[in-house]
Protein backbone atom coordinates (compact mmCIF):
# COMPACT_ATOMS: atom_id res chain seq x y z
CA UNK A 1 0.00 0.00 0.00
CA UNK A 2 2.73 2.36 0.75
CA UNK A 3 4.38 1.44 -2.68
CA UNK A 4 1.68 2.55 -4.66
CA UNK A 5 1.39 5.86 -2.38
CA UNK A 6 4.65 6.69 -3.35
CA UNK A 7 4.38 5.93 -6.73
CA UNK A 8 1.18 8.14 -6.72
CA UNK A 9 3.09 10.62 -5.13
CA UNK A 10 6.04 10.82 -7.59
CA UNK A 11 4.14 10.62 -10.44
CA UNK A 12 2.06 13.43 -9.64
CA UNK A 13 5.56 15.14 -8.51
CA UNK A 14 6.66 14.23 -12.19
CA UNK A 15 3.87 15.64 -13.98
CA UNK A 16 3.25 18.63 -11.83
CA UNK A 17 7.73 19.76 -12.45
CA UNK A 18 6.98 18.98 -16.47
CA UNK A 19 3.90 21.14 -16.44
CA UNK A 20 5.12 23.81 -14.51
CA UNK A 21 8.12 23.87 -17.04
CA UNK A 22 6.17 23.57 -19.88
CA UNK A 23 4.39 26.84 -18.74
CA UNK A 24 7.36 28.62 -17.90
CA UNK A 25 9.27 27.65 -21.41
CA UNK A 26 6.52 28.57 -23.48
CA UNK A 27 7.91 31.77 -24.06
CA UNK A 28 6.40 34.76 -26.52
CA UNK A 29 8.46 35.86 -29.44
CA UNK A 30 7.02 38.25 -31.79
CA UNK A 31 8.01 38.55 -35.78
CA UNK A 32 6.73 41.17 -37.73
CA UNK A 33 6.50 39.90 -41.47
CA UNK A 34 7.18 41.85 -44.41
CA UNK A 35 4.57 42.03 -46.02
CA UNK A 36 1.36 39.56 -45.60
CA UNK A 37 1.62 36.02 -45.12
CA UNK A 38 2.55 34.43 -48.62
CA UNK A 39 5.00 31.41 -50.07
CA UNK A 40 8.06 33.45 -49.15
CA UNK A 41 7.35 32.95 -45.49
CA UNK A 42 6.48 29.34 -46.07
CA UNK A 43 9.60 27.72 -43.60
CA UNK A 44 8.34 29.77 -40.63
CA UNK A 45 4.60 28.37 -41.15
CA UNK A 46 5.72 25.06 -41.54
CA UNK A 47 7.80 25.23 -38.73
CA UNK A 48 4.50 26.74 -36.86
CA UNK A 49 2.41 23.87 -38.72
CA UNK A 50 4.21 20.96 -37.66
CA UNK A 51 5.00 22.64 -33.61
CA UNK A 52 9.02 23.03 -33.60
CA UNK A 53 8.60 26.04 -32.39
CA UNK A 54 6.36 25.29 -28.89
CA UNK A 55 8.77 21.93 -29.04
CA UNK A 56 11.49 25.17 -28.02
CA UNK A 57 9.51 26.71 -25.39
CA UNK A 58 8.39 29.22 -28.01
CA UNK A 59 5.02 31.02 -28.66
CA UNK A 60 5.98 32.68 -31.50
CA UNK A 61 3.24 35.46 -33.48
CA UNK A 62 3.74 36.44 -36.68
CA UNK A 63 2.31 39.77 -37.54
CA UNK A 64 1.72 41.49 -40.92
CA UNK A 65 2.95 44.88 -40.89
CA UNK A 66 0.98 48.58 -42.10
CA UNK A 67 3.73 48.96 -44.66
CA UNK A 68 6.72 46.90 -45.92
CA UNK A 69 9.42 49.76 -44.32
CA UNK A 70 7.84 49.08 -40.74
CA UNK A 71 9.32 45.79 -39.62
CA UNK A 72 12.76 46.49 -38.85
CA UNK A 73 11.96 50.11 -37.34
CA UNK A 74 9.49 48.60 -34.93
CA UNK A 75 12.17 46.22 -33.66
CA UNK A 76 14.44 49.05 -33.98
CA UNK A 77 12.26 50.74 -31.51
CA UNK A 78 11.67 47.65 -29.07
CA UNK A 79 8.57 47.09 -30.49
CA UNK A 80 8.58 43.53 -31.41
CA UNK A 81 11.66 40.60 -31.12
CA UNK A 82 12.06 40.67 -34.67
CA UNK A 83 11.42 41.12 -38.44
CA UNK A 84 11.74 40.47 -41.87
CA UNK A 85 13.24 42.46 -44.08
CA UNK A 86 15.65 42.76 -47.26
CA UNK A 87 19.29 42.41 -47.33
CA UNK A 88 19.78 45.87 -49.27
CA UNK A 89 17.56 47.33 -47.14
CA UNK A 90 18.94 46.22 -43.89
CA UNK A 91 22.58 47.84 -45.19
CA UNK A 92 21.02 51.09 -45.92
CA UNK A 93 18.88 51.20 -42.48
CA UNK A 94 22.18 50.45 -40.60
CA UNK A 95 23.81 52.72 -42.25
CA UNK A 96 21.43 55.36 -40.79
CA UNK A 97 22.14 54.33 -37.34
CA UNK A 98 19.40 51.82 -36.67
CA UNK A 99 20.30 49.53 -33.98
CA UNK A 100 19.44 46.21 -36.16
CA UNK A 101 21.58 42.79 -36.52
CA UNK A 102 20.25 40.02 -38.56
CA UNK A 103 20.51 37.00 -37.08
CA UNK A 104 19.02 33.90 -40.57
CA UNK A 105 18.33 33.86 -44.10
CA UNK A 106 14.93 32.98 -45.38
CA UNK A 107 15.50 33.52 -49.15
CA UNK A 108 19.65 33.64 -50.30
CA UNK A 109 19.06 34.44 -53.63
CA UNK A 110 17.71 38.03 -55.06
CA UNK A 111 14.09 37.24 -56.19
CA UNK A 112 14.01 40.67 -57.70
CA UNK A 113 14.04 40.73 -61.48
CA UNK A 114 13.12 43.26 -64.60
CA UNK A 115 10.32 41.84 -66.97
CA UNK A 116 9.31 42.09 -70.63
CA UNK A 117 6.90 40.19 -71.95
CA UNK A 118 7.72 37.58 -74.20
CA UNK A 119 6.46 38.50 -77.13
CA UNK A 120 8.60 41.71 -77.19
CA UNK A 121 11.04 42.71 -79.08
CA UNK A 122 13.24 43.76 -76.27
CA UNK A 123 15.23 40.49 -76.14
CA UNK A 124 18.33 42.07 -74.34
CA UNK A 125 18.99 44.86 -71.79
CA UNK A 126 20.67 46.87 -75.00
CA UNK A 127 17.29 46.46 -76.54
CA UNK A 128 15.68 49.07 -74.00
CA UNK A 129 17.54 51.81 -75.24
CA UNK A 130 13.95 54.34 -75.93
CA UNK A 131 11.53 52.57 -73.79
CA UNK A 132 9.44 52.92 -71.28
CA UNK A 133 10.24 51.25 -67.64
CA UNK A 134 7.91 51.00 -65.02
CA UNK A 135 9.18 50.94 -61.44
CA UNK A 136 7.26 50.97 -57.75
CA UNK A 137 9.72 52.61 -55.63
CA UNK A 138 13.46 54.54 -55.88
CA UNK A 139 16.26 52.89 -54.22
CA UNK A 140 17.31 49.67 -54.64
CA UNK A 141 14.58 48.81 -57.53
CA UNK A 142 16.30 52.01 -59.69
CA UNK A 143 19.95 51.71 -58.49
CA UNK A 144 19.41 47.88 -60.00
CA UNK A 145 18.26 48.94 -62.91
CA UNK A 146 21.13 51.53 -62.96
CA UNK A 147 23.67 48.62 -62.80
CA UNK A 148 21.70 46.37 -65.19
CA UNK A 149 21.46 49.30 -68.20
CA UNK A 150 25.96 49.58 -67.62
CA UNK A 151 26.44 45.87 -68.24
CA UNK A 152 25.26 47.74 -72.00
CA UNK A 153 26.57 51.42 -71.71
CA UNK A 154 23.22 52.39 -71.07
CA UNK A 155 22.26 55.21 -68.50
CA UNK A 156 18.73 56.18 -67.29
CA UNK A 157 19.04 58.91 -69.16
CA UNK A 158 18.18 56.58 -72.11
CA UNK A 159 14.85 55.17 -71.08
CA UNK A 160 11.99 57.01 -69.85
CA UNK A 161 10.86 55.49 -65.78
CA UNK A 162 7.24 55.95 -65.02
CA UNK A 163 6.74 55.57 -61.69
CA UNK A 164 3.55 52.79 -61.55
CA UNK A 165 3.47 52.42 -57.83
CA UNK A 166 2.54 48.67 -57.20
CA UNK A 167 0.61 48.08 -60.08
CA UNK A 168 3.48 46.66 -62.07
CA UNK A 169 1.77 43.97 -63.80
CA UNK A 170 -1.00 45.45 -65.00
CA UNK A 171 1.38 48.84 -66.66
CA UNK A 172 3.17 46.22 -68.38
CA UNK A 173 0.18 44.17 -69.51
CA UNK A 174 -1.43 47.14 -70.38
CA UNK A 175 1.04 48.96 -72.39
CA UNK A 176 1.41 51.37 -70.30
CA UNK A 177 5.58 50.48 -70.14
CA UNK A 178 7.97 48.44 -72.22
CA UNK A 179 9.55 47.01 -69.16
CA UNK A 180 8.96 46.38 -65.51
CA UNK A 181 11.84 46.26 -62.89
CA UNK A 182 10.89 45.46 -59.42
CA UNK A 183 9.08 42.39 -60.02
CA UNK A 184 9.69 39.09 -58.01
CA UNK A 185 10.46 35.54 -60.27
CA UNK A 186 8.66 33.27 -58.44
CA UNK A 187 4.99 35.54 -57.96
CA UNK A 188 4.77 38.26 -60.63
CA UNK A 189 6.07 35.90 -63.31
CA UNK A 190 3.95 33.01 -62.49
CA UNK A 191 1.42 36.01 -62.51
CA UNK A 192 1.83 36.72 -65.82
CA UNK A 193 1.65 33.14 -67.39
CA UNK A 194 -1.61 32.34 -65.93
CA UNK A 195 -2.79 35.72 -67.43
CA UNK A 196 -2.10 34.35 -70.51
CA UNK A 197 0.57 36.75 -71.42
CA UNK A 198 4.02 34.91 -70.19
CA UNK A 199 7.24 37.03 -69.44
CA UNK A 200 11.15 37.10 -70.19
CA UNK A 201 13.08 37.93 -67.34
CA UNK A 202 16.88 39.81 -66.99
CA UNK A 203 17.74 38.38 -63.66
CA UNK A 204 19.82 41.57 -61.43
CA UNK A 205 22.42 39.11 -60.16
CA UNK A 206 23.49 37.93 -63.55
CA UNK A 207 23.60 41.36 -65.22
CA UNK A 208 25.47 43.79 -63.18
CA UNK A 209 24.43 43.77 -59.12
CA UNK A 210 25.61 41.32 -57.04
CA UNK A 211 23.70 39.12 -55.79
CA UNK A 212 22.05 39.47 -51.71
CA UNK A 213 19.94 37.92 -49.76
CA UNK A 214 16.32 38.45 -50.47
CA UNK A 215 15.19 38.32 -47.06
CA UNK A 216 16.48 38.11 -44.07
CA UNK A 217 15.41 38.32 -40.18
CA UNK A 218 16.76 40.84 -38.15
CA UNK A 219 16.72 41.69 -34.19
CA UNK A 220 17.86 45.13 -32.17
CA UNK A 221 21.21 45.05 -31.82
CA UNK A 222 20.51 44.81 -27.66
CA UNK A 223 19.08 41.74 -28.24
CA UNK A 224 21.44 39.65 -29.87
CA UNK A 225 22.12 37.12 -26.89
CA UNK A 226 18.67 36.85 -25.98
CA UNK A 227 18.57 33.46 -25.25
CA UNK A 228 15.54 32.84 -27.21
CA UNK A 229 17.26 33.02 -30.71
CA UNK A 230 18.67 29.92 -30.76
CA UNK A 231 15.92 27.79 -29.92
CA UNK A 232 14.20 30.34 -32.63
CA UNK A 233 16.64 29.46 -35.16
CA UNK A 234 16.99 25.50 -34.61
CA UNK A 235 12.37 25.39 -34.99
CA UNK A 236 13.43 27.58 -38.11
CA UNK A 237 15.78 25.04 -39.32
CA UNK A 238 13.43 22.14 -38.64
CA UNK A 239 10.78 24.06 -40.87
CA UNK A 240 12.94 24.36 -43.50
CA UNK A 241 13.85 20.80 -43.83
CA UNK A 242 10.61 19.43 -43.35
CA UNK A 243 9.47 21.71 -46.06
CA UNK A 244 12.01 20.46 -48.46
CA UNK A 245 10.65 16.63 -47.48
CA UNK A 246 7.12 17.35 -47.24
CA UNK A 247 6.36 20.22 -50.10
CA UNK A 248 2.98 19.70 -51.60
CA UNK A 249 1.78 18.13 -48.16
CA UNK A 250 2.69 21.28 -45.96
CA UNK A 251 0.97 23.44 -48.84
CA UNK A 252 -1.87 21.89 -48.29
CA UNK A 253 -2.00 22.18 -44.49
CA UNK A 254 -0.95 26.16 -44.93
CA UNK A 255 -3.63 26.08 -47.78
CA UNK A 256 -6.33 25.13 -44.93
CA UNK A 257 -5.05 27.40 -42.52
CA UNK A 258 -5.23 30.41 -44.91
CA UNK A 259 -8.27 29.45 -46.99
CA UNK A 260 -7.73 33.23 -48.83
CA UNK A 261 -4.25 32.36 -50.04
CA UNK A 262 -5.79 28.80 -51.60
CA UNK A 263 -5.49 29.92 -55.50
CA UNK A 264 -3.53 28.78 -58.08
CA UNK A 265 -1.12 31.60 -58.18
CA UNK A 266 0.07 30.96 -54.82
CA UNK A 267 -0.22 27.28 -55.06
CA UNK A 268 2.86 27.25 -57.64
CA UNK A 269 4.42 30.34 -56.15
CA UNK A 270 4.80 27.73 -52.91
CA UNK A 271 6.67 25.40 -55.28
CA UNK A 272 8.93 28.21 -57.80
CA UNK A 273 10.20 29.38 -54.25
CA UNK A 274 11.43 26.24 -52.69
CA UNK A 275 15.00 26.61 -54.23
CA UNK A 276 15.79 29.79 -53.10
CA UNK A 277 15.08 28.95 -49.24
CA UNK A 278 18.50 29.21 -46.75
CA UNK A 279 18.87 25.39 -45.92
CA UNK A 280 21.35 26.87 -43.30
CA UNK A 281 19.08 29.86 -41.81
CA UNK A 282 21.77 30.71 -39.76
CA UNK A 283 24.26 30.84 -41.60
CA UNK A 284 25.72 33.86 -44.48
CA UNK A 285 28.61 34.96 -46.67
CA UNK A 286 30.53 38.13 -45.32
CA UNK A 287 32.22 38.54 -48.41
CA UNK A 288 28.69 39.15 -50.06
CA UNK A 289 27.42 41.41 -47.41
CA UNK A 290 30.40 43.42 -48.30
CA UNK A 291 30.03 43.42 -51.84
CA UNK A 292 26.74 44.34 -51.48
CA UNK A 293 27.40 47.22 -49.36
CA UNK A 294 30.33 48.43 -51.75
CA UNK A 295 27.60 48.40 -54.04
CA UNK A 296 24.97 50.43 -52.54
CA UNK A 297 28.18 52.94 -51.79
CA UNK A 298 28.88 53.77 -55.59
CA UNK A 299 24.94 53.94 -55.84
CA UNK A 300 25.00 57.09 -53.89
CA UNK A 301 22.53 54.77 -51.44
CA UNK A 302 24.36 54.94 -48.54
CA UNK A 303 27.86 57.25 -47.59
CA UNK A 304 29.67 55.45 -46.10
CA UNK A 305 30.02 51.18 -45.31
CA UNK A 306 29.34 49.79 -42.41
CA UNK A 307 31.16 46.35 -40.92
CA UNK A 308 29.69 43.37 -41.50
CA UNK A 309 30.21 42.32 -38.10
CA UNK A 310 28.37 44.86 -36.71
CA UNK A 311 24.97 44.00 -38.53
CA UNK A 312 25.37 40.55 -39.32
CA UNK A 313 25.74 37.55 -37.21
CA UNK A 314 25.80 33.92 -37.10
CA UNK A 315 24.70 32.38 -33.87
CA UNK A 316 26.51 29.79 -31.66
CA UNK A 317 29.92 31.13 -33.33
Amino acid sequence: MLKKILVILFLIFFYGTCNAATTIQQQPLTLILDWFANPNHAPLFVAQQQGYFKQQGLDVKFIAPAGPSDPPKLVAAGKADLAITYQPQLVMQVAQGLPLVRIATLINTPLNCLAVKADSNIKTIADLKGKRIGYSTDGVDTAMLTAMLAQHHLTPKDVTLINVNYDLVQALLSGNVDAVTGVMRNFELIEMQLAGHPARAFLAEENGMPSYDELVIVTNKAEVNDPRLPRFLTALTLGTQYLEKHPEESWQLFAKNHPELNNELNHRAWFATLPYFASQPAAFDQTRYQNLALFLQQQGLIKTVPKVGDYAVKLGD
